[in-house]
């Protein structure tokens, strides 16, 4: 954890893994798919997501294999009393305030858009369009996936997915009206 006892990326990876292991046995492989579909899906593509060692889970005693030893023969996994009360911490880890760098640029784009000639406001303006329409699909793509899960989920992303649908359409509207 960080100084400030939030969590930091790879421990993010540990409570998705965790949390998925906890719901039920799952093999080696379909957790390391898991992991990788659902925060590739909230975060897109990035580098501090992809350390999750679930080996290391196994060697720190938070998951046991049940059926087999680990990644060479595609275990199957279960949680440890030792992941139970490690998935609670994580559960339970305070938030930080948002820090995400990307939301930063965004807003001093915006601040600064008018020192732009006109069509280099629009190419701005449609490169924030395309960022917002990937973002939309990783998360209806996460929300199809995620039909089975609980309702807090999907309310989440229904949330999300309605913000981002009227943050296109501001977008739109924006680029319309250079």
């Amino acid at each position: 954890m960080f100084a400030d006892l939030t969590l930091t990326p790879k421990e993010s990876l540990r409570l998705c893994a965790l949390g998925t292991i906890a719901a039920g046995p799952i093999r080696y492989s379909d957790l390391a798919g898991s992991v990788r579909h659902f925060c590739s899906r909230v975060m897109g593509p990035s580098l501090d997501l992809m350390g999750l060692s679930i080996e290391l889970l196994r060697y720190e005693g938070l998951v046991d294999a049940i059926d087999g030893e680990g990644m060479e023969d595609n275990a199957l996994l279960a949680i440890s009393d030792a992941g139970r009360r490690e998935l609670h911490n994580l559960l339970t880890a305070r938030l930080r305030p948002s820090t995400d760098l990307t939301k930063l640029i965004v807003t001093l784009k915006f601040r600064f858009l008018h020192l732009l000639e006109a069509k280099e406001q629009a190419r701005q303006v449609d490169m924030l369009l395309d960022v917002c329409e990937s973002e939309l699909a990783r998360f209806e793509d996460l929300r199809a996936a995620s039909a089975e899960e609980g309702a807090a989920l999907l309310a989440w992303l229904d949330h999300d997915i309605v913000q981002l649908r009227e943050r296109l359409a501001w977008l739109e509207k924006m680029r319309d009206a250079l």
